[in-house]
């Protein structure tokens, strides 16, 4: 997306490769101490060749393609490591795609935005973005939440916080829906909605016109590598999880709080990239990164479980507690009330954040 992202071999080639490579040899095996901080070491590394091949792609095809290749990787890759969990895990994985879905949401509206906020906020004082197209982001994102996440609270066809078979169906059908109509509305109907903004507001702002883009061999060697930095990422992150889940058991925090942690390491990527595009002034970037890393979560991800869950046995459990009902409504409207002028300062990017710290707080001490 600027002059410096052209491919500088070897590191962001080899990373993915040294990644998958090492994935490979301790799936599946416990690891020592030794072990443990090689794969850290390796997920840092898949982590920035992430990001690096996902800028050469974006600086290639442009926004907001850009930003959807990356969103749109990473949650189908996520999606496939929920699954796999889902179909081996039995009754312990009933809240599991819940519990992964609401943590992307928080990081996401809150954590990325609230970081890339405060970044944009130290280089520009006040960081411009579209409004109409973030607007229409919360928008549809926030309706998937709630109509997956929320209804499952009230529904009377199944015992419990969880929908009947049809419920569950026409919940996938309506999260698809309204994501693919989100992607159309993105890339073609309004392309211009997701587009920077110049510093006044008025007009696009074109930051890669004076660089020359990648070629396409490197666009596309760039995709290869990203998409195998993304499995490198998910499966490192799946690899070290008894280490995470052994130090969240001395920590005294509950076990849920892992998959907190390995969203956590997921996401990384976006976090990168949406900080990076905002140091830029790119403000517009670093939202259609995040939310739509979080409408694809939802959007692919309820799809996915559903049909998982014709193989399941045990309760498929998708409606949220109180709590997370209200950080899910809190984030709702400081979302609006952030984007509708269609600039922000850093104060908007603390509340942000001070939301995101209470989802952390309270997934320790519930």
């Amino acid at each position: 997306m600027t002059a410096g992202v052209r491919p500088t071999f070897p590191w962001p080639a080899v990373a993915p490769l040294v990644g998958v490579l090492l994935l490979a040899l301790t799936w599946g095996r416990g690891l020592g101490a030794a072990l443990v901080l090689l794969v850290a070491v390796a997920l840092a590394g898949a982590v920035l060749a992430a990001v690096h091949h996902a800028e050469v792609i974006a600086h290639k095809v442009g926004e907001p393609f850009g930003s959807l290749v990356l969103a749109v990787a990473v949650t189908i890759i996520e999606v496939a490591l929920i699954v796999t969990l889902m179909l081996s895990g039995g009754d312990k994985t009933a809240t599991l795609a819940r519990d992964t879905v609401f943590a992307a949401v928080m990081i996401t509206m809150n954590g990325i935005v609230g970081i890339s906020l405060i970044a944009a906020g130290r280089m520009v004082g006040v960081p411009r973005f579209n409004a109409e197209g973030a607007g229409s982001a919360v928008a549809c994102v926030i309706s998937i939440a709630t109509l997956s996440l929320v209804l499952p609270n009230f529904t009377t066809a199944s015992e419990g916080p969880q929908f009947s078979g049809p419920q569950l169906a026409f919940a996938a059908i309506a999260s698809l829906a309204l994501w693919g109509m989100y992607v159309l509305t993105q890339t073609v109907r309004h392309r211009d909605f997701f587009l920077p903004v110049t510093d006044d507001g008025d007009g696009v702002l074109d930051e890669d016109e004076h660089a020359d883009p990648p070629t396409g061999r490197e666009a596309v060697l760039s995709l290869g590598l990203l998409l195998l930095a993304l499995v490198a990422v998910v499966g490192l992150a799946k690899v070290e999880s008894p280490a995470i889940e052994a130090g969240v058991a001395a920590a005294g925090f509950p076990p849920s709080f892992v998959g907190v942690v390995i969203a956590l390491l997921v996401l990384l990527p976006e976090t990168l990239a949406s900080v990076r595009a905002a140091r830029r002034n790119l403000m517009q970037t670093s939202l259609n990164l995040a939310y739509g890393s979080a409408m694809a979560s939802i959007g692919l991800t309820v799809p996915a479980i559903a049909v998982v869950s014709i193989f399941l046995d045990g309760p498929l459990i998708l409606g949220l507690g109180s709590t997370q009902m209200i950080l899910l409504l809190l984030t709702t409207v400081v979302s609006m009330l952030t984007i509708i002028p269609g600039r922000a300062t850093r104060l908007e990017g603390f509340v942000h954040l001070t939301l995101f710290a209470a989802f952390v707080f309270l997934s320790i001490n519930p």
